[in-house]
């Protein structure tokens, strides 16, 4: 018998933990194949690759995003293959399984909730061991009927085997990311959430997770992403598991966790901030909701002044990466209170800010309350929603034009420098400058055209002239500054125009040639010569000496930025003052 375990990621990087879990459950009894393909791919490769290992049975792992891309595969093959037996399971059909039934009458079978034990006991029945009926956890149809069958007891996690030693898995370890999971189950109840369906929170064996993380980096796993939904909720055990990590990782290794901000203890962030490694981990810590009223309504219990204390610390630290999340749409937060929320947060000046739009997920408390809150939402995955009784759809639209240029100009990290300037100094707030930009940006259909880099700072400047309120002097000096961070070597163009003469170039060679100091590491044989001033150096008119910058007072002062640029380091910069440079 084959049997076929697949699914459609997001992104070729991505990889299924479901699907290898099934496998590892599965076996050795069955030996399922694990074939997985991207939503970008054309639907026929995907059935035609399916269809040529001759499969008995497939296995689909469903998601939001990728479910009506699976229906289009799953139809497909059933209509060239109508003996193979379709299994559908994952969140997005654990919950309507009777609506999909219906709609896709091409799936079989759909396992609800946990599926290891489910998907063994259904090969188990194709085979002839066992009735369809005493497979535990599953939905069909039957004579035209629904049947459901009642879901087994809940698994010991401790007992299940590990999903990551499938010898195929292992050359593609350090080019794709790699999730592992050492808790189900979440102790919140936010009422958007599917986690929160799950009451209790149950835990792998630690030892075997350990062995498993020492296996993926010995084999070469660069990125290894925790699933768990509150990675922090036991103390003693996130303690462990960073000790362990500070005490065995790889260099080059990343590990990601989804943590609870407001419940991380000041004494675990100062371990980390002490022991831990610069770039070993990344957090994830959503907010979603400064509102108080909104977090209320969505059962979602937040402490922002202690959150807000986590981030601060952590980013005081400088070892650790955050990434913060924002949900727009959530109930009672109209559009002015979306901004507020917006500016609390980026007031903390996160690495990322992701900002997403409220999805009412099948199985959710707020989907079963859409109507009192009064959403209109698409009826088909990801299901977000258009507006409600506080927010408009043109709302919603503005604050979608915020996410296109925060996405480009704060996450990508591309003008730092320049963006801190506006929000800080230009505009009343920064969600005043990312949605005015955006809304900017979409009237020039820039959002439906391609971008470089060199583009997305002619871009801002156009802005910022029709806008009119920036000093375009300084804006000019701080963009320079960024563009010219992102370049090892001198840069083949610019997206300013210089207009520096070879006299004030030939001075500023000269200055340096005999300030030595200021360039001693470049000197060849003691010397520091003008071929390697020239090679090595860019120079230009600014009006920002770069050393001021971390006190925010962005004084003028006319001078010139001298970018050295030297091996295997990040650009630095040097401030000389006009009135210093001798002009005979």
């Amino acid at each position: 018998m084959s049997i076929v375990l697949t699914t459609l990621n997001a992104k070729y990087i991505h990889t299924n933990l479901a699907i290898r879990y099934l496998k590892a459950y599965a076996e050795p009894e069955y030996v399922p194949i694990l074939t997985e393909y991207t939503i970008k791919d054309p639907t026929m490769n995907i059935v035609s690759d399916i269809y040529q290992k001759k499969p008995s049975i497939v296995g689909f792992s469903l998601y939001i995003w990728n479910i009506e891309e699976s229906i289009k595969v799953i139809r497909l093959l059933k209509a060239i293959h109508p003996g193979i037996i379709i299994v559908a399971g994952g969140p997005e059909v654990t919950y309507d399984y009777d609506a999909w039934l219906e709609r896709v009458p091409e799936i079989d079978l759909i396992v609800i909730g946990e599926g290891e034990r489910t998907f063994k006991q259904i090969c188990d029945w194709h085979t002839g061991k066992i009735a369809l009926q005493e497979v535990q956890g599953i939905a069909y149809m039957a004579d035209g009927k629904l049947r459901v069958t009642t879901p087994g007891p809940k698994l010991d996690l401790r007992d299940i085997p590990s999903p990551f030693r499938f010898e195929d898995d292992l050359p593609n370890l350090p080019n794709r990311v790699t999730y592992i999971e050492t808790s189900r189950g979440c102790p919140f109840s936010c009422q958007f959430c599917l986690s929160s369906i799950e009451v209790g929170v149950r835990y792998f064996n630690r030892e075997a997770i350990k062995d498993d993380i020492r296996f993926l980096m010995n084999h070469g796993a660069r990125t290894i992403k925790f699933v768990d939904r509150t990675f922090n909720i036991s103390r003693s055990y996130a303690m462990e598991m960073f000790q362990f990590l500070i005490d065995e990782h790889r260099p080059g290794t990343v590990f990601q966790f989804e943590i609870t901000g407001d419940i991380m203890r000041p004494e675990v962030i100062e371990f980390l901030n002490s022991n831990a490694p610069t770039g070993l981990f990344r957090f994830e810590i959503g907010v979603q909701s400064t509102n108080d009223a909104t977090n209320e309504l969505v059962k979602r219990r937040q402490n922002f002044e202690k959150l807000s204390r986590t981030v601060r610390m952590v980013k005081n630290g400088g070892k650790i990466a955050q990434h913060l999340d924002l949900i727009a749409g959530l109930p009672d937060e109209n559009y002015d209170s979306f901004r507020k929320t917006f500016n609390d947060v980026f007031a903390l000046r996160p690495e990322e800010l992701q900002l997403g739009f409220l999805k009412l997920l099948r199985g959710t408390g707020l989907r079963i309350q859409a109507e009192q809150y009064g959403y209109t939402y698409v009826d088909t995955a990801p299901y977000e929603i258009l507006s409600n009784n506080v927010l408009t759809f043109e709302e919603i639209i503005k604050i979608k034009q915020t996410e296109d240029v925060l996405e480009k100009y704060w996450n990508d990290h591309r003008l730092p420098r320049t963006v801190e300037y506006l929000v800080s100094q230009v505009f009343d707030t920064p969600f005043d400058f990312f949605q005015q930009f955006g809304t900017f940006w979409e009237e020039k259909g820039w959002s439906r055209i391609g971008h470089q880099l060199q583009d997305l700072f002619t871009r801002l400047d156009e802005f910022l002239r029709t806008e009119d309120k920036a000093d375009m002097g300084i804006v000019a000096s701080l963009m320079k500054m960024d563009y010219l961070a992102h370049h090892k070597f001198q840069p083949r163009k610019i997206w300013w125009k210089d207009t520096l003469s070879k006299k004030v170039l030939l001075a500023l060679e000269e200055r340096l040639e005999h300030d030595f100091p200021l360039l001693e590491d470049l000197s060849e044989n003691g010397k520091l010569s003008s071929r390697v001033i020239r090679k090595q150096t860019f120079m230009t008119k600014t009006t920002i000496d770069p050393s001021s910058l971390e006190s925010g007072q962005y004084q003028v002062r006319e001078g010139y930025l001298i970018t050295v640029f030297r091996q295997d380091q990040e650009p630095s910069f040097l401030f000389l003052e006009e009135e210093a440079l001798a002009l005979a």
